[in-house]
């Protein structure tokens, strides 16, 4: 797996990206690193966020108790943004394939999204990473699963992240919350649309944002993953 996705990363052809992504100056590294972040599509969830927005100089840590695609419903309105740079959103290791049709619906250029499968966690990891350093990604989702990782290597993909002008997200089950993390965000989903700020560097953390309905695009499919203390008081109640 690592040397058939190395060859799609040194090939020149499918690498879109304008010209302003490779000759500006990494924005962690630079000068004139930038606050505001890019914007959610959720005023409430931009408010909370010391950035105006997603950080896109380090990773952030999605926490919930399924596999984490329904939280992808948080990214989407971001995904749409990103979709007008011409860059690949790299979905690594998703435990589901994404639905076209829907991300269509919502603005997002599917051309543009790569399937990484990794056959192990060594090579997820090695994706992960790899991904967050090509320069070519506007965007990288990557489902790190109930693995044990350590500290170090968390903190080679916050460092790649950093590193990177990408939306770097990595999905975790609620578990991994029990443990530190380098990640300069990190954010759980234990309710329907509603996001638990877990960490945040220089912001509130420990607080609970809701995401209203109001905000979302009418007559446009939605993805939320219902967590399981609410899908078993519901199955209570039927």
């Amino acid at each position: 797996m690592n040397d058939a996705l190395q060859r799609v990363i040194d090939r020149n052809d499918p690498w879109r990206g304008r010209h302003s992504h490779f000759s500006a100056p990494s924005p962690a590294n630079g000068g004139g690193h930038a606050a505001r972040g890019l914007p959610t599509g959720y005023s409430s969830l931009d408010a909370a966020l010391c950035q105006d927005g997603w950080p896109l100089d380090g990773a952030i840590e999605l926490l919930s108790d399924g596999c984490g695609l329904g939280a992808m419903g948080v990214f989407l309105p971001a995904m749409e943004s990103l979709s007008e740079q011409d860059r690949w959103q790299v979905f690594i290791a998703p435990p589901y394939i994404p639905y076209a049709p829907l991300l269509a619906a919502r603005g997002i250029d599917t051309r543009q999204v790569l399937l990484v499968h990794p056959e192990n966690r060594k090579d997820l990891l090695w994706a992960t990473e790899q991904a967050l350093r090509s320069t070519t990604c506007s965007a990288v989702f990557s489902w790190l699963g109930d693995h044990d990782h350590d500290y170090g290597e968390l903190r080679k993909l916050q460092l790649a992240a950093a590193d990177s002008d990408s939306l770097a997200v990595l999905f975790r089950s609620l578990q991994a919350g029990r443990n530190h993390a380098p990640a300069g965000l990190r954010l759980a989903i234990r309710e329907y649309r509603k996001v638990h700020i877990l960490k945040q560097r220089g912001g509130n953390q420990g607080i609970d944002v809701a995401l209203p309905p109001a905000e979302d695009l009418p007559d446009q499919p939605q993805l939320w993953e219902l967590p399981a203390l609410e899908r078993g008081l519901r199955s209570a109640a039927c």
